[in-house]
């Protein structure tokens, strides 16, 4: 069946008519003949008032004996003064019904009590009247409930609607479910997600669905590859010219006067920063196509900040600018890769020595956060410049993107260290977010999971004597 709706209305039109007949199935087969008992009432009467008068007490419970073992009917039959004939234990609602009354009220609460019939008549000499209680089968009446609800029909309406509606919503939302999760796998950077089930054959619009999606992400993942794999290639080409430029720059050097020298300064300037360029692209690349895998080795994150610290206090007093850290005490294991870190950290922290205000102080806070994941360090990177615009916040990670030309042709800034350093902690399974201070400034902060100290002791646990020798 290739269309969904068609499959909603027909699985629906299906249980309300199978709980219809079923309905009228079980009605039919249950229901009480009137006329049957009424016939039974007058026969079983006059039968009774027979053994009654032929065979006296006796006789007549013989009577009510087989009546109840054939007919599963419980009679009684009493007199004019209320007194039960054949002297067998009488319930009290035979007495009430033969008294011209009727059931308690209570009777019945939990299970239909089972139905009633009474007729008198007179004895053949006219001296007495006798009057018939009968206690029918309680099946009907108990499949019919009370006042002679069809409760037979209602559970097999809630049963068969039910069973069918489960399967409607399961076979509905399967691949509903199939599909959100490669949704979330897709938009968490595995360009490798697919909804569709290989075994699957299905034709409505929720299959076409899939396939779609699963078209789209084999055609980004290809895309996506087809950029990483060019820009590889271009960086990697480009290295061959510039190292044959180098050569040809140390010889020009060698060859030429005083007077070339601003100029081969000037070319050295620039070889250097395309090769600074290549350099951030190849790395950017390697993060961007997916193959690597984070390392299971804990690095302690407190010593990356701190050496990261400790160089940009030096490259900061170019500028007449300090880089002050502060680190709390504790576990600060994470797992990855050394370096990938420290030139993530790195990058943020030559960010802010470039754009802060001169003779300014560059900070760098490393605190912890729990949260319901489990705990966190914050690596916050604060500055004194001038902050950024409030739309622009989001886009400072992105590859080659930059505020101002002008100012970043001054500064030797490309627009790939932000974009590096976001790609290298969302590697490491954490985030990267950046804030205008109130005081003034950008602040940027770097979330990172930290490792149990359970798992840092399992990982620097030390080796047998037999490995360390």
């Amino acid at each position: 069946m290739r269309s969904l709706f068609l499959k909603i209305f027909l699985s629906f039109w299906v249980a309300l008519a199978l709980f219809l007949v079923l309905a009228i199935l079980v009605t039919l087969a249950f229901r009480p003949r009137n006329a049957t008992w009424e016939a039974m009432r007058t026969t079983t009467l006059n039968d009774s008032v027979a053994a009654y008068e032929e065979g006296g007490t006796t006789q007549l419970g013989q009577y009510f004996d087989n009546l109840d073992a054939s007919q599963h009917v419980r009679a009684y039959l009493f007199n004019e003064n209320g007194e039960e004939l054949s002297h067998r234990p009488t319930p009290d609602w035979a007495v009430r019904v033969a008294s011209g009354g009727k059931r308690a009220p209570h009777d019945g609460v939990f299970f239909p009590p089972p139905p009633v019939q009474r007729e008198s008549r007179a004895s053949s000499d006219g001296l007495h009247r006798y009057t018939l209680v009968m206690g029918l089968p309680p099946g009907p009446r108990f499949f019919f409930g009370p006042r002679g609800m069809p409760v037979p029909g209602l559970i097999i309406a809630v049963l068969s609607s039910g069973i069918v509606c489960y399967f409607l919503a399961w076979y509905l939302t399967k691949p509903v479910a199939r599909l959100r999760a490669a949704t979330q796998k897709l938009a968490a950077g595995d360009l490798t997600a697919r909804a569709g089930d290989p075994r699957s054959r299905g034709r409505d619009e929720i299959a076409g669905l899939i396939r779609d999606f699963d078209t789209m992400a084999s055609r980004l993942e290809t895309l996506v590859k087809a950029q990483s794999r060019l820009l590889n290639d271009i960086s990697h080409e480009l290295r061959s010219p510039l190292a044959r430029l180098n050569v040809a720059l140390g010889l020009a050097r060698q060859r030429s006067g005083s007077e070339s020298a601003s100029m081969l300064e000037r070319i050295e300037l620039e070889a250097s920063r395309l090769n600074e360029l290549i350099g951030r692209l190849l790395k950017l690349a390697r993060l961007e196509d997916g193959e690597q895998r984070v390392p299971s080795t804990p690095v302690p994150l407190d010593e990356i900040v701190l050496s990261v610290a400790e160089d940009a206090e030096f490259e900061a007093q170019a500028r007449h600018c300090h880089v002050r850290s502060d680190i709390a005490e504790g576990n600060w294991a994470v797992r990855g890769e050394s370096s990938l870190l420290h030139s993530a950290i790195e990058n943020v922290v030559r960010n802010a020595i470039r754009y802060t205000l001169e003779g300014s102080t560059v900070e760098i806070q490393l605190r912890r956060n729990e949260n319901s994941s489990g705990n966190e360090a914050i690596v916050g990177v604060s500055d004194s410049g001038s902050g950024v615009p409030p739309d622009a916040l989001e886009k400072l990670f992105q590859p080659f993107y930059r505020l101002d030309d002008d100012r970043g042709r001054q500064t030797g800034g490309v627009g790939l260290g932000l974009a590096i350093t976001e790609r290298a902690v969302r590697f490491h399974g954490g985030r990267v977010a950046a804030f205008n201070r109130a005081q003034g400034g950008l602040l940027v902060e770097i979330y990172l999971p930290l490792l149990a100290m359970s798992t840092v002791l399992k990982n620097s646990a030390p080796l047998p004597a037999e490995q360390e020798a």
